[in-house]
């Protein structure tokens, strides 16, 4: 053979090579349909076997981010409208470079200060919003109680605007006089069963002894569990319980139930210390243990309906 037609070893094993692959090629297609007919032909429940145990990858979905709540509360203007009715009656348009004066404009430019006359009634002592009505969004009616040295209080109303977050507020108009508040009826207490001297009504008086005067230890008189720390410095120098009511009827008898009973007291109190007399009263729920009686919760004041707290 002439060295023309002679072909490199390079070059004629380069086509053997492709004829390899391609018949490799051929022989793994014939395979997989002949497995393939094979599963059909040996019904239905291979085939689901073939397909369960082909791998399957599945991309986790990335977790949803929470998503932040933001609630608004409208912004009650009360303090507001107060710091400016009190800067408006103790300004006078004689002295518009007064202090209280400057205050007032500063806060209402557009509101004329008043004119008292040199022998008017004099500021009042305290000036106190005593109720917020919104009459729509951003705007509302303050009602503020002004109380004189002499006892007397006036009520003024007072229009203004507050943007939703609280962070400005404007007075839109001059204070209007008006009348107060009438008197709500008070409802009958719940308190309607009088304890009688006797266990229940010395456990109130010995705990009150060392809740308000220091008279001995708080915690000996409370029942397991309960947290409650005496008045420091101690307000007052003597205590007498004058009155102990209760809800329950059990109260009515001086004998104390079996243990875990509890009842709730209304207990009217006089307080004395150096500058006098102080009428006081609390609500108290106790409980029986052990033949006597252990302070449960303690509130000030008296709720008259005597729900649960």
């Amino acid at each position: 053979m002439s060295p023309g037609k002679q072909a490199s070893p390079g070059v004629a094993a380069a086509p053997m090579a492709a004829g390899a692959r391609l018949e490799a090629m051929r022989r793994r297609a014939h395979v997989s349909r002949l497995a393939v007919w094979t599963v059909i032909a040996a019904g239905p429940i291979a085939l689901a076997v073939a397909v369960a145990s082909t791998p399957t990858t599945v991309a986790a979905a990335p977790a949803a981010k929470p998503t932040a709540v933001h609630t608004v509360h409208a912004a009650d203007p009360g303090g507001y409208a107060q710091l400016f009715v009190g800067a408006w009656l103790r300004s006078s348009a004689d002295t518009p470079t007064a202090a209280q004066a400057r205050l007032a404009q500063s806060m209402a430019p557009n509101v004329e200060l008043p004119d008292p006359a040199a022998d008017a009634q004099s500021a009042p002592q305290s000036v106190t919003a005593v109720r917020s009505t919104q009459r729509g969004a951003g705007d509302w009616l303050v009602t503020v109680a002004a109380q004189y040295a002499d006892g007397s209080v006036r009520y003024y109303t007072v229009s203004m605007a507050a943007d939703a977050s609280g962070s400005s507020f404007a007075v839109t108009g001059a204070p209007g006089v008006v009348a107060g508040p009438a008197r709500a009826e008070v409802p009958k207490s719940a308190y309607s069963v009088t304890v009688p001297e006797g266990g229940l009504s010395s456990a109130v008086g010995e705990f009150f002894g060392a809740y308000l005067t220091g008279a001995g230890e708080v915690d000996r008189y409370l029942a397991p569990g309960v947290n409650l720390t005496a008045v420091s410095p101690a307000p007052y120098r003597a205590v007498t319980v004058q009155r102990v009511s209760a809800i329950e009827e059990a109260t009515a008898v001086d004998q104390v139930p079996s243990d875990g009973t509890e009842v709730r007291v209304l207990a009217s109190v006089e307080a004395r210390d150096e500058t006098g007399r102080w009428p006081l009263t609390y609500e108290l729920a106790l409980k029986a243990r052990s033949g006597r009686w252990d302070v449960a919760a303690l509130e000030a004041g008296s709720s008259q309906g005597g729900g649960e707290r």
